[in-house]
């Protein structure tokens, strides 16, 4: 399963030029965009949320990841008017990493106000992973496809884009047998992330 993407041809994007290339694809008549999200630490900067919890203030942070719903309702009512079915599999490694335990809270936001989203255990995919992790890709439909790139310091720095027809229906199909056997996201935010005691996030939370 994604034996073939390592080696990929891809074009090198710019974080502006990839955000122009993705909306110009996204409203170009395709059917479907798949996430596939892997990191385990990251850092968004200038989301107030995640600014609160990256400063230690866990409570402000899960109350400032209500402010985001209307531009997630407004985005997803976007993406439905054009067509879009929107799907995302979030892979999570035990134990779970503080920065992961804060997003998920922000994806349960995202199922509320319509996204299709699923979790995957890391440790059910050993066999997959033995000699490359699955990549943190975004897919939009069969036309064009996004390894996202992050800098050493976890923060976002453009994207890989991958063009290449067979490419990316191979990864469709690797993604869609994982997100077959993953957890609907409910099931797994009440089971393993709301008995969660506040997390004390570090330099690579």
């Amino acid at each position: 399963m994604f034996e073939s993407f390592p080696d990929g041809e891809f074009d090198r994007l710019a974080r502006p030029a990839y955000h122009e290339d993705f909306y110009r694809v996204l409203k170009s008549g395709i059917d479907h965009q798949r996430k596939l999200e892997r990191g385990q630490h990251f850092k968004e900067r200038g989301f107030p949320s995640w600014e609160a919890f990256a400063a230690g203030r866990w409570e402000e942070a899960l109350a400032l990841v209500e402010e985001k719903r209307p531009a997630y309702a407004q985005q997803f009512a976007e993406a439905e008017g054009l067509g879009v079915v929107q799907r995302r599999l979030r892979v999570v490694e035990f134990p779970v990493t503080p920065y992961v335990q804060w997003e998920l809270h922000v994806l349960r936001l995202r199922v509320e106000v319509g996204d299709l989203i699923k979790v995957l255990d890391a440790r059910t995919i050993t066999d997959i992973e033995r000699d490359h992790p699955v990549p943190e890709v975004v897919i939009l439909g069969d036309a064009v496809m996004y390894e996202v790139q992050y800098d050493a310091e976890g923060n976002a720095d453009g994207a890989r884009r991958y063009a290449d027809p067979a490419l990316i229906a191979e990864t469709v199909t690797g993604f869609e047998a994982l997100y077959e056997r993953a957890e609907p996201f409910t099931d797994f935010f009440t089971r393993e992330i709301l008995p969660l005691p506040p997390p004390q996030p570090g330099p690579a939370s």
